[in-house]
């Protein structure tokens, strides 16, 4: 049976009509990858592949070619075969920033694994004889902050809080290779629908108890993505030329939270009646529960809108329905 990257790559191509690999003749980008190992990463290696590009994913430890190229994080120094003759680099890599409390230290590894990381990484690819003429490099919406009900697109001012510093100090860090002359692409992703990782693997298991429901008011904003629809926004800014500064990697359609439990809910066919009080998540999580969870983050995705991008998946139900197939057997 295929594991689900593969199962997912499978579909797209063939649900989207996406373009098959190249003719002999012609030639696909050369493109390094961090993060290749991550939920987002797992997937986007054998699409591209799929695409007709040649994939190099970057590993922090390995030196065997079939398990990625080598990539120093300390250094941002890449190997030799690496960095060889590259078109792109897709920068994904990141410390989970929803796998612990955020305490002083902890903030501090995040901060490291995204600025530190990719500052380095930048300066390495701008001093390199040959840079790549692109860089896709991960932000978030956090970058916009607790903003309520307004609308927020690619111009709107950043916000406040540790997310949202962090993701501006993170963007900020490509400046080195944007002064180069590199095409620097800043994605930033929203909530990532995909049942083998992430927020919905976290919450499957209690909704599928019955005890799942909207957190805090259930009126803040959750601003998401289908993993399928996040692959071929990727692509795009990787093959785009045009295509530079923020980008909105999100839904055009954003939810309330408790409009997100109830479609989860009955995607899984399960009440989703139990609401988690904003006190509590306050009491386990402190700043991470009022910052990621509690935050209304009303995003739209306008730049990939005016460029005519053809979302699959624009309906919550749409996408959690077509993500939870994909991990049945019934798309094997």
């Amino acid at each position: 049976m295929q594991d689900p990257a593969a199962r997912r790559v499978r579909r797209l191509l063939h649900l989207t009509g996406d373009r098959k690999p190249p003719r002999p003749d012609e030639s696909g980008l050369r493109v390094a990858l961090t993060g290749g190992s991550g939920l987002v990463g797992t997937s986007l290696c054998p699409f591209l592949s799929a695409l007709g590009h040649e994939v190099r994913r970057l590993s922090r430890t390995s030196r065997d070619p079939a398990e990625g190229l080598l990539w120093n994080p300390a250094s941002g120094r890449l190997s030799e075969e690496a960095s060889d003759n590259l078109d792109a680099v897709v920068h994904l890599a990141g410390a989970n920033i929803a796998s612990s409390r955020w305490t002083a230290r902890r903030k501090e590894v995040l901060r490291e694994s995204r600025i530190g990381t990719t500052h380095r990484l930048c300066t390495h690819l701008a001093n390199h004889p040959h840079p790549p003429r692109t860089l896709v490099c991960a932000s978030a919406v956090g970058y916009y902050g607790d903003r309520g009900e307004e609308e927020l697109k690619e111009e709107s001012q950043a916000g406040a809080g540790f997310l949202s510093a962090l993701c501006q100090a993170w963007e900020a860090s490509t400046r080195t290779a944007s002064e180069s002359g590199i095409r620097v692409v800043h994605l930033r992703i929203g909530v990532v629908l995909a049942p083998e990782g992430g927020a919905l693997a976290r919450m499957r298991l209690p909704f599928r108890l019955g005890l799942g429901g909207p957190l805090g008011s259930g009126r803040q904003f959750i601003s998401w993505i289908g993993l399928g629809d996040l692959l071929r926004v990727i692509a795009g800014c990787v093959e785009d030329p045009t295509m530079e500064g923020p980008v909105n990697a999100v839904a055009p359609c954003p939810v309330r939270s408790r409009e997100f439990a109830r479609n989860l809910g009955k995607t899984l066919g399960r009440p989703a009646v139990l609401p988690v009080p904003a006190f509590v998540l306050k009491t386990l999580l402190g700043e991470l529960g009022k910052e990621l969870l509690l935050s209304s983050t009303r995003v739209l995705p306008e730049v990939l809108t005016q460029r005519g991008f053809r979302f699959f998946w624009p309906t919550l139900c749409e996408a959690l329905e077509w993500e939870f197939s994909l991990a049945s057997n019934r798309c094997s």
